[in-house]
């Protein structure tokens, strides 16, 4: 591999989010590997071999009237991943109680230490929805719970339920780079209460849970919203992300129909985070 060549492509997109978002989303569908969010939009690699001239025909926000994108791209003989992720990746502090970190950088004095290396999966905890993710399980008591982080992306929230008492966790996701990752970050923190599995909602039947985490898109969540509802053991909660403050009375409606009640929300940057508790 040490002599596979990449493109590098690197977009300043406007607005930044949900921009950026949705292109890493249409990238990895056309085949590049690898992202790197940076201040002002997104790196995207794809190895050379992978890559076509009609490659960008159906990313559908280059087409877009509502977002401004600008790229520029060069070949690269080889990538130090580990490099890339020093000098866009971050600490992150959530409530001066957990700590989000890469390997390379210096351990804080938190509560909670969770140390990753993302890749190209989602969930550093940079985004606001993780974010907040990360503060609701902060201030809700998970002591040998049964926990669901579905669309697990790192697999944070499952570590962060793990260091927190809860057992045992399972963590899926659609996507397997984000299943694989999930499965390096859980040895990484010395986890030894979570399964994870490569998989949608169906991986649902037959099991329950006393907390579900579902940190995905509004689509997704209006559509599987039941499937989590009946996966929830009585007087279960569930925590919902993904989606913008104006789209949340139809995600309560739909909670509503299935037995679900709102509790209270975090708002960051106009995502929102939702708890809802089954009666």
């Amino acid at each position: 591999m040490s002599n596979t060549k990449y493109l590098g492509y690197y977009f300043k997109v406007s607005p930044l989010q949900p921009t950026t978002e949705i292109l890493i989303a249409e990238l990895g569908e056309a085949g590049f590997e690898s992202f790197v969010e940076t201040e002002t939009g997104v790196n995207a690699f794809i190895q050379k071999g992978d890559w076509h001239q009609n490659i960008f025909d159906d990313i559908f926000v280059l087409k877009s009237d509502e977002f401004d994108i600008q790229y520029t791209s060069e070949e690269i003989e080889q990538i130090n991943w580990n490099k890339e992720w020093e000098k866009n990746f971050t600490p992150i502090l959530v409530d001066d109680i957990c700590s989000v970190r890469a390997p390379f950088h210096d351990k804080p004095n938190t509560e909670f230490d969770i140390v990753i290396e993302p890749k190209m999966s989602f969930g550093t905890g940079h985004h606001e929805t993780t974010h907040m993710m990360i503060q609701h399980l902060l201030k809700t008591d998970l002591k040998d719970k049964k926990v669901l982080d579905m669309g697990c992306g790192t697999g944070v929230l499952a570590i962060l339920s793990e260091m927190k008492g809860a057992a045992p966790v399972d963590a899926i996701d659609i996507d397997n780079w984000c299943y694989l990752n999930t499965i390096e970050n859980v040895e990484r923190n010395d986890c030894h209460h979570i399964s994870a599995f490569e998989g949608d909602v169906s991986l649902l039947t037959g099991r329950n849970y006393d907390v579900i985490i579902a940190n995905i898109n509004r689509n997704i969540l209006l559509n599987d919203i039941k499937e989590y509802a009946k996966s929830l053991n009585p007087g279960g909660s569930l925590f919902l992300s993904g989606f913008y403050k104006e789209d949340l009375d139809m995600i309560t409606e739909e909670c509503s129909k299935n037995n679900l009640f709102f509790v209270d929300n975090f708002v960051r940057n106009n995502w929102i985070a939702v708890s809802y508790h089954l009666k």
